[in-house]
């Protein structure tokens, strides 16, 4: 089955490393973006590879739980967090690119099918485009939640 990706960036008045502190900052994330309504930690401190929580928030009008990892890390430049979900293995990746004095914050969102059932593998060839394609515009709403708390903090 194909993997599908949707990407966003919008320009931060902030440095890449206050970017990068609302982006890791996990214990406060509820507080910096809107639709996350909750973070419970499974594993690990800080924000490092193979951190583990369960991820509350309000998508398409209803609340979803699903379980996040940290999978990769290259501080303040790129991090990646990885969900499996009904049969898809979600990648959501930022990266912060340092312009002028500003940060370009960029958002790659990709899903690839793994083990799934039939009605999952037709769910995905039927709605997958419909469902990458409305899941940019809540990506967007993060990147814009993501750049005020970086941008306040800056200011502050």
């Amino acid at each position: 089955m194909k993997v599908r990706t949707v990407e966003a960036s919008r320009t931060v008045a902030a440095t890449p490393d206050a970017v990068w502190s609302v982006l890791t900052d996990l214990d406060n994330a509820a507080d910096n973006i809107r639709a996350i309504r909750k973070v419970e930690r499974l594993a690990g401190e800080g924000y490092a590879v193979g951190v583990r929580w369960r991820e509350t928030r309000k998508m398409f009008g209803a609340e979803a739980t699903e379980e996040m990892e940290v999978a990769g890390v290259d501080a303040p430049t790129s991090t990646t967090v990885g969900s499996l979900s009904h049969g898809i293995y979600y990648t959501t990746e930022f990266r912060c690119e340092l312009d002028g004095d500003a940060t370009v914050l960029t958002v790659v969102f990709a899903g690839e099918p793994r083990e799934q059932t039939f009605f999952q593998k037709l769910g995905w060839g039927v709605f997958g485009a419909g469902g990458m394609s409305a899941s940019r515009k809540a990506l967007i709403a993060d990147l814009d939640d993501i750049a005020h708390a970086a941008e306040s903090q800056s200011e502050a």
